[in-house]
């Protein structure tokens, strides 16, 4: 989805890459805060256990959720991230899903399902505007 909202000149960050996440799975903080002072409407994507104190910053918190079943086949078959393939990880995700998910939903402004096209997905969120 990311890609799709940057096909349609969004500026788009996903922290999983680039830096963006520190040691301990912590978003690097000066990092962010740089981003989000410089970009008034800036589409930031992934988890991290510190994300939480940027939620003041952020117009909305949009969480993006779908059956565990859809979750696991779509990491097992993506081609752009190799994570996801192997049983343990498919296991973590399981754990994540049960454990984080509903922390996240707790934060979260709007929650979208994510068996949706990445076009009506992209729709949703340029929506929120």
């Amino acid at each position: 989805m990311l890609a799709e909202l940057a096909r349609r000149g969004r500026i788009t960050v996903d922290t999983d890459f680039d830096g963006w996440e520190l040691s301990g799975s912590m978003w690097d903080e000066p990092r962010m805060t740089d981003l989000l002072a410089q970009h008034a409407n800036v589409v930031v994507s992934g988890t991290a256990e510190n994300q939480g104190r940027f939620y003041d910053r952020f117009e909305h918190v949009v969480l993006l959720s779908a059956p565990i079943d859809v979750l696991i086949e779509r990491i097992a078959t993506r081609t752009n991230n190799p994570y996801g393939r192997t049983t343990e990880q498919q296991r973590d995700v399981r754990r994540y899903v049960r454990e984080v998910e509903p922390l996240l939903r707790r934060g979260a402004t709007v929650e979208l399902d994510g068996r949706r096209s990445v076009v009506n997905l992209a729709d949703d969120i340029e929506a929120l505007e």
